[in-house]
């Protein structure tokens, strides 16, 4: 129970209440491959590549693939943000507070689905027929923020956007004619980077400023979210300072803590997020409570990440 409600009595200077600084909904979830799966997991089939053949001649025999076919495993978790409001509180403020506490816990149910995302993206994946075979997220599809010559790390840059794109390209999980752009998740301080970076003469500064002033969302192919949700790096890391990929015999070394691990991924296709049904919202009076009014919100949510080559993290260097 809240019990910082005094600070919103009637003697208060303003009746408007204005939430604290906060992310208010999700920003990742409108990128992910949707799902409403019935049971708390469930699995989703994956087809691989198939290999054409040369005929051999006329009434030769038809030769048959073995196509392979693998799943991954999604499990949903329950969420629950809630507070109660004491009848006397109600009589001693002007502002409606179930109203306020509903947008409040709406705003933190947002954010734990984007910490879901997150997690999929960047965490372990469970696949096999049962989902028992453990998926790390794999050092090939790193990228460290690189200039060619720094040996701890850079903020984000345009080199290593570019290093980014490229490696889409090569693993072909973006289309040669696609016109949907990458999303890439990242957070204030590598849209700043990524501007102080750009040189005033540099033709690609106007595009990075309008990014970084909010008149625009994309730049080199890619659609920027920005939230301040991204971990920092929980391990040291060691990587090939020319082409800034993760290599344990490296020459350059991040230090633990000192950097964003931001990502990009293909929308629609690299996360399968669920939500077998819609946030629940309720508000209610509790008998116990001496019939204070319940205001409660939950959900259930999980996501998944369905193939490494369309996602991509980036070590950004903060601090």
């Amino acid at each position: 129970m809240s019990i910082q409600i005094t600070t919103a009595m009637v003697d208060m200077f303003s009746a408007n209440v204005m939430h604290l600084a906060q992310q208010e909904e999700s920003r990742l979830w409108e990128y992910c491959r949707q799902e409403s799966q019935e049971g708390e997991s469930e699995f989703y089939d994956r087809i691989g590549l198939a290999t054409a053949k040369k005929k051999q001649g006329r009434h030769s025999n038809v030769e048959y693939d073995d196509i392979p076919h693998s799943r991954r495993m999604n499990v949903t978790e329950d969420f629950y943000a809630s507070d109660l409001v004491d009848k006397e509180d109600k009589l001693r403020t002007i502002m409606n507070i179930e109203n306020e506490y509903t947008v409040a816990i709406a705003s933190a149910l947002g954010r734990q689905m984007d910490e879901e995302i997150i997690d999929a993206a960047l965490g372990t994946a469970y696949s096999g027929k049962k989902g028992t075979v453990a998926v790390p997220f794999p050092d090939e599809q790193c990228v460290i923020a690189h200039d060619g010559a720094a040996t701890t790390g850079l903020g984000l840059n345009t080199r290593t956007l570019r290093a980014v794109r490229k490696k889409f390209k090569q693993s072909n999980a973006v289309k040669a004619k696609a016109k949907q752009k990458q999303i890439f998740a990242f957070a204030a301080q590598q849209a700043d980077d990524l501007l102080g970076t750009t040189e005033v003469t540099n033709a690609d500064y106007n595009s990075v400023k309008a990014l970084v002033d909010g008149e625009t969302d994309t730049f080199m192919g890619f659609k920027f979210v920005e939230l301040e949700l991204m971990p920092f790096n929980a391990t040291a890391v060691t990587y090939d300072i020319a082409t800034g990929a993760v290599d344990g015999g490296g020459a350059g070394t991040l230090t633990i803590g000192e950097n964003r691990e931001c990502f990009a991924f293909t929308p629609k296709k690299a996360i399968l997020a669920a939500m077998p049904a819609k946030v629940n919202g309720r508000i209610s009076e509790i008998p116990e409570k001496h019939y204070s009014h319940q205001v409660y919100g939950n959900l259930s949510f999980g996501g998944v990440r369905m193939e490494e080559v369309q996602v991509i993290k980036i070590y950004c260097k903060e601090v």
